[in-house]
């Protein structure tokens, strides 16, 4: 198939490099030139495992190009994916989706011909029905322009492998014509045996924030259990191993530490917590809202621990080494990042802050400049007085802490992630504590 994506940001260039992998002719839209001109060099602008060069190869093949035409992706694809952001609004709780429908706004009237318009932004109920009447009203093809919601359920860091490889595909269609068209353009993926869900739109978008809210819901309640173990002397490393086992409640997705970030969950739980509210579940609501506040108190839960592991040494004053900036491991986003807010923290208490991250100094500059920044992991502990661990990167976990002992002032780490062996770095000389549990 011909396939537009328009929006090429997280969602969008991961989207468009692998609908090209899947064998369509993909033309990505974006109003932003330079980004353009740098996708089709065939360089991508944030990183994702696998997407450089998934992108490279694609670019390089004539397969996928980009452009910031709207009316040349139009009269070019019979499928208009619109992956366009859909951030917190001013409100705080709800979709700011003036994106959407300014993408439906430019493309509609170019079409002229049958096609179909999937949505995979985030959206509050109730949207596909709007966009449908407005894409409808604009296109001269009127009625024979289909509109599918098919939300996006990516994990960051993993977009190219959820994307070929999904658990499934859900599809919000009110006709035959939408879901043959949605079936058609993920035909490799549904051959493979991924299990799709065809339903009406409002559970479409219901779906996702219900999904990206247990998750949240999920984190901190695991959270809320590593504050009893802190305050109990219990083990909850343990603890989820022991819930994990149970096939009801499962391991994934249940790890302590210091809170959910990045474009989706936080956003995501604020809005389907708002969504609760107005649809009149109350209770739903007020669940929602704890999981939120939970995970909002765990830059001061952080903070409590460190200052209980650097004793008498205040942390103003401090040399502290802050390893992570992207919000999670796989990816070099830095919205809503976790790791930078306790690094901000920290800086506020009096401290001087280093941040070390294999993959988003650069993002993280932008974002927050008033840090020092290093992508030289050793280096990065020279002179420090105190190590956080704050983004669960592979590359700290296999760091070999006999190497690195010798380059703090005093080889203390406070492991925010509770991801480390700690044996064999107390066995060197370093001083552990972690989130949850014992420390020494």
């Amino acid at each position: 198939m011909r396939v537009s994506v328009i929006g090429c940001g997280h969602l969008g260039i991961p989207h468009a490099a692998a609908m090209a992998e899947l064998g369509h002719e993909v033309i990505g839209v974006d109003v932003d030139q330079a980004k353009v001109n740098q996708l089709n060099g065939g360089q991508c602008p944030i990183y994702e495992t696998g997407l450089p060069e998934l992108l490279a190869r694609h670019t390089a093949s004539g397969r996928l190009r980009f452009t910031t035409d709207i009316g040349e992706a139009a009269a070019f694809a019979e499928l208009h994916f619109v992956g366009v952001g859909t951030p917190i609004d001013a409100d705080g709780r709800s979709y700011d989706t003036a994106q959407v429908y300014g993408a439906i706004r430019q493309l509609a009237p170019h079409l002229d011909r049958a096609c179909t318009i999937v949505g995979k932004s985030t959206v509050t109920v109730g949207t596909t029905a709007k966009v449908t009447a407005l894409a409808q009203r604009l296109a001269p093809a009127g009625t024979a322009v289909e509109v599918v919601w098919n939300p996006e359920f990516l994990r960051e860091g993993h977009a190219v492998e959820d994307t070929l490889r999904p658990d499934r595909i859900i599809a919000g269609v009110t006709t035959t014509e939408g879901e043959k068209a949605i079936r058609a353009v993920y035909a490799p993926i549904l051959d493979a045996g991924v299990p799709i869900f065809i339903c009406d739109p409002q559970t479409a978008e219901l779906a996702k924030g219900a999904a990206n809210s247990f998750l949240g819901l999920k984190i901190s309640y695991i959270n809320a259990v590593a504050d009893m173990c802190e305050a109990a002397g219990g083990d909850i490393s343990q603890i989820v191993q022991i819930l994990g086992i149970d096939p009801r409640i499962g391991s994934g997705g249940m790890r302590p530490g210091i809170g959910y970030g990045g474009g989706c969950l936080p956003k995501d739980v604020r809005a389907f917590t708002a969504s609760a509210r107005q649809l009149g579940a109350g209770q739903a609501a007020t669940l929602l809202l704890a999981a939120e506040q939970v995970n909002e108190s765990r830059t001061g839960v952080a903070m409590g621990l460190i200052t209980r592991a650097l004793g008498d040494h205040p942390v103003k004053g401090a040399r502290i080494t802050v390893w992570g900036a992207a919000f999670k491991p796989g990816t070099n986003d830095v919205r809503e990042s976790p790791a930078l807010a306790l690094a901000q923290a920290l800086q506020q208490a009096g401290g001087t802050v280093t941040v070390h991250d294999p993959q988003a100094v650069a993002t993280a500059t932008i974002r927050n400049p008033e840090f020092d920044y290093t992508s030289d992991l050793p280096a990065s502990l020279d002179g420090a007085d105190l190590v956080v661990l704050a983004t669960e990167w592979p590359e700290y976990q296999q760091a070999n802490p006999q190497t690195l002992v010798g380059r703090p002032a005093t080889p203390l780490l406070v492991d925010c992630r509770t991801v480390l062996d700690p044996e064999p770095w107390r066995a060197t000389g370093w001083t552990v504590h972690q989130l949850g549990r014992p420390g020494k």
